[in-house]
């Protein structure tokens, strides 16, 4: 009795933190929708000190996992409604990252939208403007844990990555992929 007592506690000591996260985020301008949840650790940046804000939007009952970061550095990070973003993941939306409805983005993912571009030998890498490349990742998707989707790349509607894949292209609705670089290797079946 005593532990579901403790259980109970600690369940709304979580919920009040996660609810005073949530307002937290709000007042520094993300956009949030009802029943969103924010774990501890999470780090939500719209912009450095001075520089054109980016932008945050969250649809209704997003859950940001422990020590997930979303930076748009000046871009956009779009994700709708019932979206899980895993303990870990970090999103970086210079060129701007969307994500459809009912996806789950495992722990550790990297999802980016922008490159750096390559000069010649000689002028520094760092001294380049970075390539803006938009990300969008469809409804009903599933990033297994480790996933790295690099900028410019459109992942499709019901799509699966395997764990540790790297997507370099674009993959299409449906598709099971999996590999360094990614590889569709399958389709989902059809629901009866």
């Amino acid at each position: 009795m005593r532990v579901h007592s403790v259980a109970r506690i600690l369940a709304l000591a979580d919920r009040i933190g996660s609810w005073w996260r949530v307002t937290l985020a709000r007042a520094s301008g993300a956009e949030l929708s009802d029943g969103c949840a924010i774990a501890p650790g999470v780090n939500l940046r719209l912009g450095p000190e001075g520089a054109h804000l980016g932008r945050i939007v969250l649809g209704e009952n997003c859950q940001l996992g422990r020590g997930a970061v979303l930076h748009p550095y000046g871009g956009s990070i779009v994700l709708s409604h019932r979206v899980f973003i895993g303990p870990y993941a970090v999103l970086y939306g210079h060129g701007g990252i969307e994500i459809g409805a009912n996806t789950l983005v495992s722990m550790h993912c990297r999802i980016l939208s922008s490159n750096h571009t390559v000069p010649p030998a000689g002028t520094d890498i760092r001294s380049q403007p970075d390539l803006l490349l938009p990300t969008k990742i469809g409804r009903d998707a599933w990033l297994g844990a480790g996933v790295t989707v690099l900028g410019g790349v459109t992942i499709g509607d019901g799509c699966v990555v395997g764990a540790g894949a790297v997507v370099t292209k674009d993959l299409p609705p449906g598709a099971i992929a999996y590999g360094v670089p990614a590889l569709v290797k399958s389709y989902r079946s059809p629901s009866a």
